[in-house]
């Protein structure tokens, strides 16, 4: 399976019992510990945690979003004020700081997130043969697994292409400390300080568009397990009926044949 971050979000406890097994050096095992995962717990329970977790999701998903427009409106003041000053003063650039390590903090929870909706994926296909070949509106029958890992990379290259335009690396922002260490360098100069807001407000516009695209590849996925699982409760609701129509059954009358008698 290809390769993921981590998640360790707390809002993310349900599809967290997976993810944490897995370190961002050793994700690309990620099908070895979803194996470890169905071992803990039966089919209904991992169909509800699952289900209860996509909720979480979706409702992180949004508030996400709505940090992300945010930033990017309170980077777009930032970079009108510079314009107007020699360079940002220490304590309004502190705030800059915050906010841009805080768009980085976003940028991490969005390929936590697809990595564990992912991963749910390849558990589900694992454990339930009718939900491994449901056929899905995914192009080309992909999974969602690897739907999730698509928009993962197109979100990484995005993110480092914008960098790399204001001669920047996705090294420098990525953890707190490199991000930190960058901004510090870019804040002695009023060119270094309008390039990181430029590229801030560039990078908090693409999360927003790409958070309402990853809502809508978890809106998509919950959909269709919500059709699986009616689909299966169906088949289970009839096979019931059956039993109970077999078993209580009135069973035939035995009068009228021969009487037997033992014969010495």
């Amino acid at each position: 399976m290809p390769h993921r971050c981590s998640t360790s979000n707390s809002l993310l406890a349900g599809l967290a019992v997976l993810a944490v097994t897995i370190t961002p050096a050793d994700a690309g095992t990620a099908i070895g510990a979803a194996t470890e995962w169905t071992q803990l717990l039966n089919n209904g329970e991992l169909v509800a945690l699952v289900g209860k977790s996509g909720e979480q999701v979706q409702n992180q998903l949004t508030q996400i979003n709505q940090l992300a427009q945010q930033i990017e409106t309170q980077l777009n003041i930032y970079q009108n004020l510079l314009q107007n000053t020699a360079m940002l003063p220490s304590h309004i650039w502190g705030q800059v700081e915050s906010d841009l390590n805080q768009l980085r903090s976003i940028v991490d929870q969005g390929q936590s997130i697809a990595f564990s909706m992912g991963n749910a994926d390849d558990v589900l296909q694992q454990r339930f043969q009718s939900y491994a070949t449901l056929k899905t509106d995914l192009p080309s029958n992909e999974t969602f697994s690897s739907t999730y890992q698509t928009w993962s990379d197109t979100n990484r290259d995005t993110i480092a292409s914008t960098l790399k335009s204001a001669s920047l690396t996705a090294d420098q922002f990525d953890s707190e400390e490199t991000t930190m260490s960058s901004l510090r360098s870019l804040s002695e100069t009023a060119d270094g300080q309008m390039k990181a807001l430029q590229v801030g407000h560039q990078i908090a516009a693409q999360q927003v568009a790409q958070m309402q695209k990853l809502r809508g590849l978890v809106a998509q996925q919950m959909t269709m397990m919500g059709t699986w699982l009616q689909t299966e409760q169906s088949d289970k609701d009839l096979a019931q009926a059956r039993r109970e129509k077999f078993f209580g059954a009135t069973a035939p009358s035995t009068s009228g044949g021969e009487k037997m008698e033992l014969e010495w």
